[in-house]
Parts: structure tokens; C-alpha cells; sequence
């Protein structure tokens, strides 16, 4: 077509349409398109809608799904599926964990036919709810001996090393390579060249904090190490093993909450900002099921089956406490701590003692606290007034409120960090070990723990925890409701995020 203007003459082209095959052929692409988006959406939300055990959470799902068609599925396969118990059970089921004790020597168990001692009667149904959910048996004839920072555990524990005549297994989340570290490099080393069986295992995620890596100072040493979960593995951040566990002779035992580093050391400290824990020696035929599950996740870690009686010697009766080895981890069928902590809530009568560095409950543990101290149970709650995990501190205040509201006693411990587990029950029964009361403990990492029926050993711990207490401030209903908005937006959004933290 031609245009003249003036002397000029411009030359133009009318756009021809696109033929009617490409129009077909962009509706077909877009048709797949929203297709497929369609059925990513409806297979997520089917997804939730038949595996989501919780109905709130189902339908928030879905309608996530449903309503943003590509970033709902995204967001509901990397944050809503749990993988982790999925991953942990395969495990178990392939073989590749083995568990209870059929591949070791059977632990006899002297405690099946005996009654509660004297005092703790009243928990006869905490301890048939412990029977159905824990493999181990409740064992008697043991002795449990606090021991306060590592200003007293650690010269029991290498002593202990050092007077080893078989056997030393050690089980760590973090072993840092600082002066402690390398007091127990060095004793572990010199057991192993005695000619002792010395095996180590350092979670691959804790050895992490520490440089150089710890299994790098046993180079060259008789030490078997073994790397739990190796990052290069899958990367995966939980499925961590958050036990401490150091067997020696397979007759003697510590565990608890505390890792091998110089920052336990209290008194004097070691370190700019010292950790105050408890680690406990243990004595007695419970004994044997730590050293199982020692060697558990020894197989796991080394894929090698350490089943020889020599590593299972019959253990006399030290003592009066009866305790049960809580091992726990999202391999299990059953949510062992948590259901234990529950029942224990359910049978109290009077008094409940709770510290604990960290403090996330889900609503069930809420609403177990909440019915204790409505039936006229006395709770209290300590938790570090300065926290190492800034983002678990604002979470665990979003949780108060609720707490205080119904007559649950609140307090602050003054630093330095406490990182000491304690569940008390009446002054007859503990809970010690390596749990924390949040989800990555109870419900991602695996765990070890102590289930103990022991009047005058939970005395102890009950006036260690008064101790506290008395130097701790009470937190009030009036101040955590009072904090400034922008706080409370903090510690909400932190609490949004607490199924991961």
C-alpha cells in the first residue's frame, strides 16, 4: 500500500494474521499449561486431604493449593510433607538401622515382675503406657549420680576412659576440638593403643562447629570413628543425633545433655560464654540397652554388627532407682517422648518441675500442661533468661501468655545460657537425658533419654531445680502481655516458623 506525502512516497505492509494453526498451537500450549498447573493443585491437595492428620492443617493446604496454583504445591511438598519420617522409617524397614534386641545378646530384665518403689504407686499407668511404647524393659538395681557442668562431669568421664579394661563407646553431637576436646582425644587415643575397642561417634552436622573437625585429631590412631549422616549424603539439616552417650567396660555409663567441649566448663569458664548442664553417670543392668543403643547406630553409621557378649557382660545391682532407655527418633513408630511426657502430665498429683533451654510445645503438650494445672497440679517452668537461639527465645514467649493465664509458674534463669533437661513428677520420678521440649527434639532428631522411678534420686534433682529457682525471676502475665507491639509481631512471626526451628 503506498502513501504520498508531498514528494515522498512511503511504502507500507498490512500485518497479515497469524495463521490459525499457530493460534491452535498456542491455546494447546496454554491448555497444557493450566492442565498441568490443575493437576499439580489437585494432587497436592489430595495429597494433604488423605495424609494431614491434622483437619486444620488439611484444609489450610488445600486451600493454598488450590487458590495459588504453582507456588501452593511448591510451598506444601518442601514445607507440608514430612519427609523426614518418611526417609527415617525407610531406613529401619531396608535394614539399613536395626532396632530392639534381636541382634544382640538378650538383656535380661529384672524389673518385669517387680512393683514402683515405694511413693511412686500412683504412676503405675505412666509406666504401662512406657511398656507399650519403648521396647526397653524397666530395669531395677540401678544408680543415677548428677554431676553439675563439666567441672564435675568431665574428670568422671575420663577417668572412667582411663581405667577402661575392654571397651570405650562414645556418641556425641558435637565434639569441638578445644582444650576439653583434645583432653579427650588424647585419652581416647592412649585406650584405643592399650588395645581396647574405642568407637566414636560425632553427628556429621555437630562436628561442624568446631575447627579443626574433631575426627581429624584421631588421624592416625587405633579410634574407629563414625560420621553420622554425612552431609554429602543428602544434606540433610534434622535427622541429626542429638545423643550423648560414653560407655565403658559395657558395665558403666554417663548421658544427658552435655556435649564434649570447653564450654561446659563453669568454674572457673573456659570460654566467653559458658554452658551450665547436667550429665549423669549411670550404673546398673540398665546399662546394657545404652551400650545397644550405642552399637544401633554404630551399624547405622558404620554399616558393621558389634554383637559380641563380651560388650554385654552381666551387670549386679548397685542401687534402688528403676529406669527405662528412652531411645527416640522419627524411625519410630511412635512419638515415645512425647506420648511419656503427656502421660506423665496425665498421672501427676502434685507438683510438675520443667527446665529446659528450650521451649516450643506443640498444642497437645499446651493443652496437657494446661489440664495438669487445672486439676490442681503446682507446674513450674524455667527457661535461660539470655538464650544461644535468639529465634527459639521469641518463639517460646508467643507461647506464655496461654501458659500464665491458667496458673503455670514461669521463671527466667540468669546467665550464663542453661542448657540443663530436667521433667520432674512429684519428687518420685524423672525424665533426664537429651530432649528438649521442641519439635526438633520430639519429633525430627534422635534422641536419648532416661525414664527413672526413683524417690530419692528425684529429691535431688527437685532441690537442684529449688536452687535455680530461687536465683531465676518469675515471669508475669501482666509483662508478657505489656511487651511493644513490635515484639509481639516478632515473637508471632517467630512462632509461625516453630515446627522448624
Amino acid at each position: 500500500m503506498l502513501f504520498s506525502i508531498g514528494r515522498y512516497t512511503l511504502h507500507t505492509a498490512k500485518t497479515a494474521a497469524p495463521p490459525a494453526s499457530m493460534r491452535a498451537a498456542h491455546g494447546t500450549a496454554w491448555g497444557i499449561l493450566i492442565g498441568g498447573l490443575a493437576a499439580l493443585s489437585l494432587g497436592a491437595a489430595g495429597h494433604a486431604l488423605l495424609l494431614k492428620r491434622d483437619p486444620r492443617s488439611a484444609l489450610g493446604w488445600i486451600v493454598v493449593c488450590i487458590t495459588a496454583p504453582f507456588l501452593g504445591p511448591f510451598l506444601y511438598w518442601v514445607m507440608g510433607v514430612n519427609r523426614i519420617h518418611r526417609k527415617a522409617r525407610q531406613w529401619l524397614e531396608s535394614g539399613r538401622r536395626v532396632a530392639g534386641w534381636d541382634q544382640f545378646p538378650v538383656c535380661f530384665d529384672r524389673a518385669a515382675e517387680l512393683g514402683l518403689p515405694p511413693g511412686c504407686e500412683h504412676l503405675q499407668e505412666l509406666r504401662t503406657l512406657s511398656d507399650r511404647v519403648v521396647s526397653a524393659h524397666l530395669s531395677s538395681g540401678n544408680r543415677i549420680t548428677p554431676l553439675e557442668n563439666g567441672d564435675s562431669a568431665y574428670p568422671a568421664m575420663l577417668a572412667a576412659i582411663d581405667a577402661a579394661t575392654c571397651s570405650v563407646h562414645l556418641s556425641t553431637y558435637l565434639f569441638e576440638s578445644d582444650e576439653i576436646g583434645r583432653r579427650f582425644v588424647a585419652a581416647l587415643t592412649a585406650a584405643a593403643k592399650r588395645g581396647l575397642d574405642v568407637r566414636v561417634i560425632i553427628d556429621s552436622l555437630g562436628e561442624k562447629y568446631s575447627r579443626p573437625l574433631a575426627r581429624n585429631l584421631f588421624k592416625g590412631s587405633k579410634v574407629k570413628i563414625g560420621r553420622f549422616l554425612p552431609l554429602r549424603h543428602g544434606g540433610y539439616l534434622n535427622l541429626r543425633n542429638h545423643r550423648k552417650i560414653l560407655v565403658v567396660d559395657g558395665t558403666t555409663a554417663f548421658t544427658g545433655g552435655m556435649n564434649i567441649g570447653s564450654r561446659h566448663m563453669v568454674t572457673p569458664p573456659l570460654t566467653a560464654d559458658p554452658v551450665k548442664d547436667l550429665q549423669f553417670r549411670v550404673e546398673g543392668p540398665v546399662v546394657t540397652n545404652l551400650q545397644r543403643i550405642f552399637l544401633e547406630d554404630w551399624y547405622f553409621v558404620a554399616g558393621e554388627l558389634v554383637n559380641d557378649e563380651l560388650f554385654f557382660p552381666e551387670i549386679p545391682a548397685v542401687g534402688t532407682a528403676m529406669v527405662r532407655a528412652v531411645s527416640d527418633g522419627p524411625d519410630k513408630e511412635f512419638r515415645k517422648l512425647l506420648w511419656i511426657i503427656m502421660g506423665a502430665l496425665s498421672c501427676a498429683r502434685r507438683t510438675v518441675r520443667i527446665m529446659t533451654p528450650y521451649f516450643i510445645p506443640d498444642r497437645s503438650l499446651i493443652s496437657a500442661l494446661i489440664t495438669a494445672a487445672m486439676r490442681g497440679v503446682d507446674i513450674a517452668l524455667i527457661l535461660p533468661a539470655r538464650n544461644n537461639l535468639p529465634f527459639v527465645h521469641w518463639a517460646s514467649r508467643a507461647y506464655l501468655w496461654e501458659l500464665l493465664q491458667h496458673g503455670i509458674k514461669v521463671y527466667y534463669q540468669p546467665p550464663p545460657f542453661v542448657h540443663t533437661k530436667l521433667f520432674l513428677v512429684d519428687d518420685v520420678w524423672s525424665l533426664i537425658g537429651s530432649a528438649n521440649l521442641d519439635p526438633r527434639s520430639l519429633r525430627l532428631n534422635f534422641e536419648l533419654n532416661l525414664e527413672v522411678y526413683d524417690p530419692a534420686g528425684t529429691q535431688q534433682l527437685c532441690r537442684y531445680f529449688d536452687a535455680a529457682l530461687m536465683m531465676s525471676r518469675e515471669e508475669s502475665l501482666e509483662n508478657v502481655d505489656g511487651r511493644p507491639l513490635k515484639e509481639k509481631i516478632r515473637d508471632s512471626v517467630a512462632k509461625l516458623f516453630s515446627p522448624y526451628l
